[in-house]
């Protein structure tokens, strides 16, 4: 983990770095660290935060379902132990499920990747920033500016759309089982 860190801060002043070194006015500077790098490095923070839950509950859920036939083999094993990894198990499966922290992850990593991609492709002027077409980066800005603008407004709608979405639906599926279950 802390490697992943040192690596993050290096990625950081590698940006940091190259943003300075762009022939940009300083206005379209500021801006490329405050959206662009910013949102990147957001959206990365967010991947791995949700990664690690993700991870945890999944272990917790994988493992101790593993251990609750094992421990209810035990003879003189406590039905106190094996009723508390099962429901250890149970919350962390629909902790998990409610939260989507697996979806989740997958979201943010795959935004922040474009918004990565795209970052590199600007500061290297290839692919949609290709020198032919734009010889300078204050050339290539507009657009630039423009795709990142794309990629958070897609970011936001796929995120409200099915990330938040299956969500509610979760949410509205478990209030009615509680109703059922209460009448």
């Amino acid at each position: 983990m802390a490697n992943t860190e040192k690596n993050s801060t290096k990625v950081r002043v590698d940006f940091a770095t190259m943003i300075e070194a762009l022939q940009l006015g300083d206005f379209r500077k500021n801006a490329l660290r405050g959206r662009w790098f910013d949102q990147m490095q957001w959206m990365s923070g967010k991947a791995r935060k949700v990664k690690k839950w993700h991870y945890l509950l999944r272990l917790t859920a994988v493992i101790g379902g593993l251990l609750v036939p094992a421990l209810v083999n035990i003879g003189d094993m406590p039905k106190l132990v094996i009723t508390a990894v099962s429901l250890l198990v149970a919350i962390s499966t629909a902790v998990e499920e409610f939260f989507r922290y697996g979806e989740q992850w997958q979201h943010y990593r795959q935004n922040s990747e474009a918004l990565r991609t795209e970052g590199w492709q600007f500061v290297q002027l290839v692919g949609n920033y290709s020198y032919e077409h734009f010889p300078t980066h204050e050339a290539a800005y507009q657009k630039f500016a423009s795709r990142v603008e794309e990629i958070i407004q897609r970011e936001v709608g796929v995120y409200v759309t099915e990330v938040l979405g299956k969500k509610e639906k979760e949410e509205r599926r478990l209030e009615g089982e509680i109703t059922a279950t209460v009448v």
